[in-house]
Order: structure tokens, then sequence, then C-alpha cells
């Protein structure tokens, strides 16, 4: 569910300490300049069917899995043996909110060319949606699987190679010393993992910070070759393209969990790896009580829940 920041239970919003000088007309433009704003990755990248059937905090979804159907050779005359069915289900709890509250004093409101409740009400929203990009990419990294099979290459630290193993060591990605892996190999690494485990291709999609995106731009990636995957989907002066690289769909990010001594690192899965649910409970506008002015406030709830561990990958990655 995408945040519509126009929508009237939105519209209302934000507030200020500025002096009232500060808004006198003659100075101020009618336009904002607005913050730099990032779409939310985390509902590009999760099963979203379920948030229409939330309503509060505290809200449970029950997910009924998909049961798995053992194929068996059949022989003249024998009897078919029976795969018994079981309606098992995964529950997704909304169990995070977050919330804002700001007031805007008549006067500013009065004197000021622009509405600042809609203004802030609008940066508030997206502040809603990058804490829950951050809240739930930490959740899909915790939701990797460990062990059969084990889908995290290498680990939290400062020291690197290039095996690209399970192991203690984090990734040594190709940089500037001429030495280490290429990062569209780490991605193919990543790719036949999710291959072993039969997870489909439509649907993968692969998230990344700024500091993996320039290493596969550097002078010694294969992404800047142009007979390199046919030219399609690779990268050119830093910007990912439209298409796909090893049958991902790309997504940069800085909401990706930060690390303790690596450089960074990625994660790779496919839709259905996760489910999400989200909804503004509520928007508010009230007197206060201590001044002249309006409270604004808004409350925002969400649960995720790790459907299927192995359809996810992460790495982490050190940059010499």
């Amino acid at each position: 569910m995408a945040f519509n920041v126009s929508d009237q239970n939105f519209a209302q919003s934000s507030g200020s300490n500025m002096s009232n000088n500060a808004f006198l007309p003659e100075i101020y433009s009618k336009k904002v300049l607005n913050f730099f704003r990032k779409a939310s990755v985390v509902e590009a990248i999760t099963n979203t069917d379920y948030a229409g059937e939330i309503s509060g905090f505290g809200d449970t979804v029950k997910i009924i899995n998909e049961p798995e159907i053992t194929v068996y050779q059949y022989e003249r005359g024998a009897d078919v043996t029976k795969t018994a069915l079981t309606d098992a289900e995964t529950t997704l709890i909304v169990d995070t909110a977050n919330a804002f509250k700001f007031i805007v004093d008549d006067i500013e409101s009065q004197m000021s060319h622009v509405n600042f409740k809609e203004v802030a009400t609008s940066s508030a929203a997206y502040a809603l949606r990058d804490a829950f990009d951050a809240g739930v990419m930490a959740k899909l990294f915790a939701g990797c699987s460990a062990s059969s099979p084990d889908h995290i290459i290498g680990s939290d630290s400062a020291t690197a190679d290039a095996t690209m193993a399970h192991a203690t060591n984090s990734v040594d990605l190709l940089g500037s010393d001429g030495t280490g892996v290429d990062a569209i190999d780490l991605m193919a690494r990543m790719a036949r993992l999710l291959d072993d485990q039969n997870v489909p291709e439509e649907g993968r999609w692969f998230v990344a910070p700024p500091s993996f995106y320039e290493e596969l731009a550097q002078s010694g990636s294969k992404l800047l070759s142009v007979d390199f995957n046919a030219g399609q989907g690779s990268i050119r002066n830093g910007l990912v393209s439209s298409g796909k690289l090893r049958g991902f769909n790309m997504y940069k990010s800085n909401n990706v969990a930060a690390t303790s001594n690596a450089t960074g690192k990625v994660l790779a899965g496919h839709m259905s790896s996760a489910s999400t649910a989200q909804t503004i409970t509520s928007t508010e506008v009230m007197r206060d009580p201590s001044s002249f002015g309006d409270i604004v406030r808004g409350l925002h709830v969400y649960g995720a829940k790790v459907l299927r561990p192995k359809a996810l990958v992460s790495a982490f990655y050190v940059v010499d």
C-alpha cells in the first residue's frame, strides 16, 4: 500500500517554531523546497496483498501456506500414493507503530502564502515510509536462511577475501587495487543460490546501497562492456537501467541495514519471500489547549513476515 499524500486524511499538516516575521509574504515564495524523497523499495519487493485486511496496531493476518505435492511414478495396477494436504498457516502481526506530531500557530498560518499544514504532513508521510522501509529491510536480512541452505555469504567483518564463502570473512569486491570479486559475479553467485532452491526467476529483485552500485560502474567491471549481457540491463554512468541484471530487478536504497565492520551488504530475493501490511490508522487535527494553534498528529502501523527464508540471499562486502 503506497502512501497517498494528497488523500484528505493526510492533507492536513505541519508546524514550525519560526517567528511570525519569518512568514512575511513579501519575503517568501508560494513554492516550497521539498526534501529529497525516496520511493518505498519494500513495497516493490514484498507481497502486499494483505494490506487491506488490517485496520490497527495488534491486528493479525492468517496466511495459508501453499501445500507441497509429492509426485510418484505410476505403475499399472498399483495403488496411487496419496499426499495428505494440510492447511498450515503463518501469522503476520501488525507489531510496529510510528507517529508524528506538530503544531501550527494561527498567526504563522495566516501570514504565510504556503499551506504549511499540508507541506509538513506530506513530509511526515515520507518520513514514515522511510522508517517503514528501514524496519522491514532489517527483518528481511534477519530472515535469510542461515543453514540448510546457508544463504548468508560472508559476515560483518573488515577482513575480506575473494572466495565468496559462507564463512567469517566478508567478500572482497574488485576495487582500485585491481584484485577481488567483480560485483556482477557476486550477484551471479546469489542468483545461483536461488536457482538451487527452485526460486522462480520472474519476480526476483536485488537491493544494494550506493557504494555497491559505485563498484558496478568501476572501470574493471564487466558491466562496462557493450557486449556484456547483450546490452540489456547494463549500467551506464552509475545509473540503474530499467532492464535486469542476472535476472534481478535492480533497486538502490539507503535503507539497507547498516554494517559495523564491512563496507556494506546486499540482499536478493523473490516477491514471495515476505509479506507486509501497513496502514495509516489516523490523522488528527485538534486545537492546542495551551496556545493559539492546531496540533496535527498521525499514526502509521505495519507488520512484516518472512515466509520463505530460502528465497532470500544476503552478502557482506568490503571495498578496498
